[in-house]
Formats: structure tokens, sequence, C-alpha cells
């Protein structure tokens, strides 16, 4: 059963220093975005009308990017009302739209809102103009303090902020800053993500990991923590790795990506996960047009994941839960050697970093959050080693 989906709306004004999603970066220009966007408009509604449909309707749909407020609102209608009839969309569904400051209007977001939008995840992503800058950020504090008043004038609840961690030359006052000025704001969610160097990113080509001006891992770790510290203590569920959320406010959409469960994707560079198919599209606009002329028939010539494949998917994806992985559910899923596998391994990590309550498997808050990778790496190793056979040097799953 398929109740999400993902829609990639590629356009920006310019790319971000960190930044190496599929995007279209068309500048300024009034004309050549209305022409831009009007072509892929039409192409993710031809996507949309030539996929196989579950007869479920959506639950959750997520419009990201990108800078997907860029895109007027008819458009955005445009693709719910395509959206509703191949597939449905469920009354009370989540519909989210990430935006950014200062490239929306109040008028504007009350056009979302009329469409159907109903979330929004503002890409804050600092409270200092001068981190924005070194990040090519197009936006300042006080055009996020702008879109912060235009939200709260709309009458928006569910909203989020996002924030991210370890940028040149932030200090942990500096975090601190960001953290309070974010906490004042009442979002109702927020997410922390940790900054990755790139590869072909401006930020790769100016910094080394662990060189400075990029704070060091332990910087890094104190700041998560102080993170940790001043979210929930302001009434925020720490409920997977980087997102928080008050209670009744945890992302639905994003959920069903934790709980490896099935997803549609459409638009260049998304991914969709169908019958246990994971089909990934091209990542420019030429390559991902030509693409759609092969509709429907390259929805199936994807080999579905294996058996294994979909264990390590779903111990990965499931362990970023404050709840982890119900190991009964598990048991239902796969085999129970494998299960019991799991739980062996666990018995030999650091309950400071992993431990089972209940029918339950979870890392703890926050060390084992912090350490998240270096668990999973050290479960799959030990699952590899019990439940893969060597048959000439070469592992084998077992199926």
């Amino acid at each position: 059963m398929t109740t999400a989906a993902y829609i990639h709306l590629p356009f920006c004004r310019r790319r971000c220093f960190y930044c190496d999603f599929p995007i279209t970066v068309m500048g300024d220009s009034p004309t050549l975005a209305a022409s831009l966007i009007q072509e892929y408009v039409a192409a993710l509604c031809q996507e949309i009308a030539q996929t196989p449909a579950d007869p479920q309707p959506l639950q959750t749909i997520f419009f990201g990017g990108g800078t997907p407020s860029l895109v007027p609102p008819r458009y955005i209608g445009q693709l719910l009302e395509a959206l509703d009839r191949r597939i449905g969309i469920a009354l009370g569904a989540e519909i989210s739209m990430e935006m950014d400051p200062g490239t929306f209007a109040l008028e504007q977001l009350q056009g979302y809102l009329r469409v159907g939008v109903n979330r929004l995840s503002l890409g804050v992503q600092a409270f200092d103009d001068e981190l924005l800058r070194l990040c090519g950020r197009s936006h300042t504090v006080a055009e996020v303090e702008q879109a912060v008043e235009m939200i709260h004038r709309a009458g928006v609840e569910n909203w989020s902020i996002d924030l991210i961690l370890g940028l040149p030359q932030q200090s942990l006052a500096r975090w601190q800053f960001s953290l309070e000025r974010a906490i004042a704001l009442k979002p109702t969610h927020l997410s922390i993500y940790d900054l990755i160097i790139e590869p072909k990113t401006v930020f790769s080509k100016r910094y080394q990991p662990e060189a400075a001006p990029l704070p060091t891992q332990e910087q890094v770790a104190a700041a998560y923590r102080l993170g940790h510290e001043k979210l929930t203590a302001a009434g925020y569920n720490h409920y997977e790795i980087s997102n928080y959320a008050q209670a009744g406010f945890a992302c639905r959409h994003n959920q069903v990506y934790w709980r490896n469960q099935s997803y549609y994707g459409f638009g260049m560079g998304a991914t969709s996960y169908l019958e246990h198919r994971r089909l990934s599209r091209p990542r420019t606009r030429r390559e991902y047009y030509q693409w759609l002329q092969t509709l429907p028939e390259s929805l199936y010539r994807v080999n579905p994941d294996s058996l294994w494949d979909r264990w390590v998917e779903t111990i990965m994806l499931g362990l970023r839960l404050r709840n982890g992985l119900c190991l009964k559910t598990l048991a239902d899923e796969f085999p129970l050697s494998w299960v019991e596998a799991l739980q062996m391994a666990a018995a030999k990590v650091s309950p400071k970093t992993l431990c089972v309550t209940g029918d339950r498997l979870h890392l703890t808050q926050p060390e084992g959050f912090l350490v998240a990778n270096h668990v999973i790496v050290t479960l799959w190793e030990a699952l590899e080693r019990s439940v893969f056979r060597q048959q000439k040097g070469e592992p084998l799953p077992i199926h």
C-alpha cells in the first residue's frame, strides 16, 4: 500500500555553497522562471498521469526542492489536482511544502493554503547574517523574521524551521543564539541537520573536514547535545536523529521513509519506492524529459530489492527514530534467525548507546543518536558475519 508522494520542484535563484541537490538555477529573470516552471509542471503532470496508482488515497504529500516557494500557487494547485485525479488525496492528508525566506509574500502564502498546502518547512539554516552569507544563502535574518510573521498572520499552525549544525565559523555561542531564536519563534517542529561536505560543491573546494574554520567533531557533538538539551526543555520531542516536534506535530511524511514504507516520487532526481522497487529519476531536466518518454515501461524494468536489501534498509532507517525497531514486527517480515542475530549483535553494543525497551530496539538520547552511524556499522558487520555464508570468498545473502 502506497499512501505518500514526494514531488521535486528544482528551481532556485542560485545554488547554496553546500548544496549537491538536483536543481535548476534560474537567476532573477521572471520571464525565464515562468517559462521553465510552466514546462516542468506540465512534465510532472504527465508523469503523475502515467504512473500506475495504488487504490489507496494519499495520506501525505511533500513538495521539496530546490525552492518550491518560487513556484506560483496555481501550479501547486495543478499538481495537487493531478495527484487527486490519478491517485486520490485523503481527507486530512498532510501536504507539506518547503519555503525559503525572501521568496514569498503573504498573498502568495495564502494562495498555497487555499490550494491545499497545510504544513510549511522554512529553510532558515542560521539566525546569523554572516553565516548565511558564508553559506551562499540568498536571504537575511530580517527576511526570516518577515517570513515567520507572515506564517503567523496566515494562521499556519503546522510549520517547521530548518537549522544547519557545523557551519564554518559557527561557534557554540553562535549556535546557541540560533537555537534560542528559533525556539522563541515557537514553530511546532524543528529540523537540525549536520553539515556534510559533498563533492563538487563550493564548500568542498573551500574546506576540508575537521580543518578550520569548520568546527571539530568534538565541537559539533557539544552543539548537538546543547540542541537536545534546549529543545527538549522547551517541550519538543526528539523523535528522530535530526528532528524535534511538539506533541502531534511529527512529520508524517518523513516517517514513511524512516519506516522503509512505499512512496511515490515525481520529478527530476526524485526516487520512488513501489513494490520493493527503488527507481531514481535523472538529475537534469533534459534527461528527465527524455526519461518520461519511456513511462510506464521504465517502472517495470527495475529489479525489486532482495529480502536482504530490505532488511538492511529497515535496520538503518528504523534506528533513526526515537522508538527504534519493533522486534515482533521484524519477525513478521524477516526470517526469525535474522532477528535473533540482530538481538545478539545488539547485546554486544554499549547500553549507553543502544538498548532494548520492551520489544523495541532503539538508540539512546542523545548519546546513541550522536554515534548512530558507528552503531549501525557495528550491527551490520556482526549481522554480515552471522547471516552471510562464504562461498569462494564471496558473501551470499540468505533469501
